[in-house]
């Protein structure tokens, strides 16, 4: 019993890296790509609105109502001078519509020279760049932690705020992340999808797989600083540093 108590903590500490590091990452990439035609029509509606209030500003005092009305029918009329053939979405400006394509076309010009990740547009590829360059301006203003881009300092802030958005219909329980809700699905459906190559053991997370192929190789890569026992997993390096400390942990 102490060994699966050691190794579902071990589990929840790693599953929590693994879903900010990579999961996350998947996953906002692939957001942000769904929501650009929102973004882009949103700039275009800007831009329609703004481009007309300038022109209305550096007319003279003695412009007439009669003069000003007449452009609004204008700003409709022009909103929507390019339209996409598959989904219907409207643009003001020829190139809007071509990196709106991307989309559909799953085309990526700008690839990553560290890593070979690509992406339709350069904003997002910038933001990318920030996990090699180590860049992180987003910092949360609790506890000082800092993030390279606004969607993983948002899950961050869940953990202060106590948001669990996602909840399993099964059972009740609720996750800050949707990556974990996927993970504990699976201890209902049963999906084991990560096997190991030593004995076919099948696991529903790959830190538990990881934490698994420790017992084939007997590696212990968790040492005690003060007397150098070594341990297959934190949780166990943690219940021994509690000894040392006077601290027993049932």
């Amino acid at each position: 019993m102490a060994f699966i108590k050691e190794e579902s903590e071990d589990v929840k500490i790693e599953e929590t890296i693994r879903v900010k590091h990579e999961d996350l990452q998947e996953q906002t990439d692939l957001m942000v790509m769904k929501k650009e035609t929102h973004q882009w029509n949103e700039l275009e509606k800007k831009q329609q609105f703004e481009k007309p209030q300038e022109i209305t500003t550096d007319e003279k005092p003695t412009l007439t109502k009669k003069t000003s009305s007449h452009r609004r029918p204008r700003k409709s009329k022009s909103a929507c001078n390019f339209t996409c053939r598959q989904c219907g979405n409207c643009f003001s400006r020829k190139r809007t519509l071509e990196v709106h394509m991307r989309i559909h076309t799953g085309e990526r010009p700008f690839t990553c020279k560290e890593c070979g990740k690509s992406y339709s547009q350069k904003s997002n590829f910038n933001v990318h760049m920030r996990v090699h360059t180590g860049e992180r301006p987003y910092s949360c203003q609790q506890c000082g932690k800092s993030f390279y881009n606004t969607g993983n300092l948002a899950v961050h802030m869940r953990i202060h705020t106590g948001e669990k958005p996602y909840s399993c219909h099964q059972c009740g329980r609720s996750f800050n992340q949707n990556g974990t809700l996927e993970i504990h699905m699976r201890t209902h459906t049963g999906e084991k999808p990560f096997i190991c190559t030593e004995c076919g053991e099948g696991f529903i997370c790959q830190s538990a797989l990881n934490y698994h192929m420790i017992s084939h190789s007997r590696e212990k890569p968790f040492p005690c600083d003060q007397c150098g026992k070594s341990f297959i997993c934190k949780a166990s390096l943690m219940n021994h540093m509690n000894g040392h400390t006077g601290t027993i942990v049932m």
